[in-house]
């Protein structure tokens, strides 16, 4: 029998969301452990919706305690913040919460750039001269504002997005590193075809705002985008007249327009005519646009002929509007092709549960197999778990923003069911799950071999109130390991049922106290408070977070003993 080399002895790894040792109380009243600045920031912002209530939480408490953290750690590490902010907007897909970390990081960086300023020694009467403080921010971290900036505009409504916001929280008058990162993105997302999408009168800044306030010229290798930008100022200033020759999508989108309104049906119904070099798609035609240019009803002609230029994200949010206008089978055929291709979910950088969303709302069961096959691709860094796992999805009113209480987050897709999509997805591909639901009860939930995810998230229901202990406690048994999706908001610990709930001079019973300490527990977190209900960073006790599969890859790393750190290293 082996005495030194066994899993015991293994030194566990560490993981970068990590604890302070200081304790604090949860929302519910339990113990909850305070985590050091870059975690708080890190869960915070990957489920950060902005401007919308959760169950504990107000919008603007919520905002309040984001930006704060953003300010703070951009003077106190820039470069790790800038990194945080790219990646959010990239593989964490969090848009808006990307944009407003960015503002918050220039604006915190050039506050701190201007106390940092030598001032007249009136202001100064007892420092001398010698002893000022004149390191400045801009010089230490050169170009670094322009750069976070950039980074986070990644579609082309956004530069205008972000100077609604820059504009509307501070000032009017634009520092210079805002306009360079705005004029770098600017060159970069502006073309015919956004112009036609995102350049519309409902914005209060039009693209021609943007090019006029940030002083953008066109890129030295784009000719085009001479004509496109100054296009865009005309435009904006009721200036709209003849379109130059380099710009066909905007000519053949204007030919279009000029089209008698009764002859725009027949021209949709005429196939050549939809795909030729003056066509739908060469004009730049999106769904939404169609539909206000035919000034009627979208009918199966209408999708058929828009559907082959549509996007995945749009292709999959319109399936009961295909299936209520009638699209043809052979149609239907093709989007279920890309909606099931792998490279197709990679490139759209869809939320996994945005797939569940379509299942539940879709009328037909002919796009059930391609969104299983799309969800199984956006999670597609879950890991196949070897051994015993104990999985547990919180399915308390705190995930169901609305039951039981009122919240403004009127989301039809809840906390709750994106728990439920990562459960089951976590319990599909492991070994040997305990699938298990929980609030104040718990119970478990079959898993099928080889069944479909989709079909198991249907199994789930909704259980009052919270006590993560009491489900560790009645379903724990010599697990490997131990996964925990919820918000991390429980009540103090397990009772006897004959307690009836009373908690009162009874001693809180800790979840640390119910799983021996060489076995592996990952609290995937799905809110952002402050508090967890574990220690985490090390010792086998780890969190994770987000809306998106990346952290999966952590947990055989972990698992294993090995370190791991912040997604973006």
């Amino acid at each position: 029998m082996s005495r030194f080399n066994t899993r015991t002895t293994r030194p566990a790894g560490t993981s970068p969301v990590t604890t302070t040792g200081q304790s604090t109380t949860n929302h519910e009243g339990a113990t909850g452990h305070l985590r050091d600045t870059k975690s708080e920031l890190f869960l915070l912002a990957v489920s950060n919706t902005v401007s919308t209530d959760t169950f504990y939480e107000k919008a603007n408490d919520r905002d309040s305690r984001y930006t704060q953290l953003i300010r703070q750690l951009a003077v106190e590490d820039p470069e790790w913040t800038a990194q945080l902010l790219a990646w959010l907007r990239s593989d964490g897909n969090m848009r808006t919460a990307a944009l407003v970390g960015a503002a918050e990081f220039v604006k915190a960086r050039l506050d701190a750039d201007r106390q940092a300023q030598p001032q007249p020694a009136a202001t100064h009467p007892t420092v001398p001269a010698a002893g000022r403080t004149n390191i400045s921010m801009t010089s230490r971290y050169q170009g670094i504002n322009r750069r976070v900036i950039d980074s986070v505009l990644q579609r082309p409504d956004e530069p205008g997005e972000f100077l609604a916001y820059w504009t509307s929280h501070h000032s009017r008058n634009l520092p210079q590193p805002l306009k360079r990162g705005v004029a770098d993105a600017v060159r970069r997302l502006y073309n015919e075809r956004a112009l036609l999408k995102y350049d519309t009168s409902s914005r209060g800044y039009r693209f021609g705002d943007v090019l006029e306030l940030v002083h953008a010229a066109p890129h030295p290798d784009k000719r085009w985008q001479g004509s496109l930008f100054k296009h865009a100022i005309d435009r904006r200033h009721g200036r709209d007249g003849v379109i130059p020759d380099n710009l066909p999508v905007l000519q053949a989108s204007k030919s279009l327009t000029n089209l008698p309104v009764a002859d725009r049906r027949a021209y949709v119904l005429e196939p050549s005519l939809v795909t030729s070099p003056g066509g739908l798609a060469a004009a730049g035609f999106t769904w939404e646009r169609l539909a206000g240019w035919l000034q009627g009803p979208m009918d199966a002609a209408a999708w058929q002929a828009v559907i082959p230029s549509m996007g995945l994200m749009a292709l999959v949010r319109n399936l009961r509007n295909f299936d209520q206008a009638g699209v043809s089978d052979t149609v239907a055929g093709q989007v279920a092709a890309r909606i099931g291709d792998p490279a197709e979910v990679a490139r759209s950088g869809m939320f996994p549960f945005r797939f569940w969303a379509a299942y539940k709302h879709a009328p037909s069961l002919r796009w059930g197999n391609a969104l299983e096959k799309a969800l199984a691709a956006s999670l597609a860094n879950v890991p196949a778990l070897s051994g015993r796992t104990l999985i547990l999805v919180d399915r308390s009113p705190s995930m169901f923003p609305g039951y039981g209480f009122s919240t403004a987050n009127t989301s039809d897709i809840t906390l709750a069911e994106q728990a439920a999509v990562f459960g089951a997805a976590l319990a599909m591909r492991a070994a040997d799950p305990t699938l298990v639901e929980f609030g104040m009860r718990s119970s478990t939930v079959a898993v099928p071999k080889g069944g479909s995810v989709l079909r198991l998230i249907e199994r789930f229901g909704q259980i009052d109130g919270t006590d993560i202990p009491s489900a560790v406690k009645q379903h724990y048994a010599g697990h490997d390991r131990v996964v925990i999706v919820t918000d991390e908001q429980t009540r103090p610990g397990w009772l006897p049922s004959n307690v009836g709930g009373h908690y009162g001079g009874m001693a809180e019973t800790r979840i640390d106290d119910l799983i021996p300490a060489r076995v592996p527990v990952f609290m995937w977190n799905m809110a952002g408070y402050k508090a967890g209900v574990v220690p985490s960073g090390s010792a086998n006790r780890h969190t994770l977070g987000g809306l998106t599969d990346a952290a999966f890859s952590l947990i055989p790393l972990l698992d294993a003993g090995r370190s791991a750190s912040w997604p973006w290293l």
